[in-house]
């Protein structure tokens, strides 16, 4: 790593920092950069370079499947899994999370599933 990229790091460091203290201080974007003397140009601007970031460490190309050329966005520390039909008693399954439970049925619909984990994982 080159001291450019260590200064980035660093600086993106420092924003998360102000903007979690923005958000802990529950006054307005426009006051906080007041008595921060940043203008909101600048805090706005950093915003989105650090969900830029954000985004980029969090989401990996994880599987290109050679039906359909999809590629699948699967965040760090999930595992890519493939629908199989299951041999067996037909009771459901229980999977918790960060303490979410969602039951999935034998006859639950796969797409509405992958939406519910997609907004768990945002919730996380």
């Amino acid at each position: 790593m080159n001291t450019r990229q260590i200064a980035s790091e660093y600086r993106l460091s420092q924003w998360i920092q102000t903007m979690q203290a923005h958000k802990a201080s529950g006054i307005s974007i426009t006051s906080f950069c007041e008595s921060r003397g940043v203008s909101r140009n600048t805090y706005f601007y950093w915003q989105r370079k650090v969900r830029a970031a954000t985004c980029k460490e969090l989401v990996t190309r994880n599987q290109v499947e050679a039906a359909g050329s999809e590629i699948l966005l699967v965040p760090n520390g999930w595992a890519v899994c493939k629908a199989v039909e299951a041999e067996g008693n037909g009771k459901p399954l229980a999977v918790e999370f960060h303490g979410f439970r969602v039951v999935v049925e034998p006859d639950t619909n796969m797409d509405h599933l992958a939406k519910v984990c997609r907004m768990l994982k945002s919730l996380c």
